[in-house]
């Protein structure tokens, strides 16, 4: 997954800027990025703080972390039951 060049707090000024009554293609000009991705940051983060961003992030981590044990042990579960289904 691509890294972001902003981080959390970052975002969260940028749509201060827009709610403020700047517009997407001046913010966009201003910071580097399309319009859509500033319309993408206020669907996602809109009414959010810093530290619920950051608590997001955490969740999200730690999902895909236990994501990826089960499918660990799925797979450790579908492998004896292989071998115990065979005949010697």
């Amino acid at each position: 997954m691509k890294k972001t060049r902003f981080n959390e707090t970052q975002i969260l000024t940028i749509l201060k800027e827009y709610e403020a009554g700047k517009t997407a293609t001046e913010l966009s000009r201003e910071h580097g990025v399309s319009s859509s991705t500033i319309h993408n940051w206020q669907n996602k983060y809109s009414g959010m703080t810093a530290a619920d961003i950051k608590r997001l992030k955490q969740l999200e981590e730690e999902n895909s972390k236990l994501k990826r044990m089960y499918a660990d042990v799925s797979l450790e579960n579908t492998a004896l039951k292989d071998l115990l289904t065979k005949k010697w």
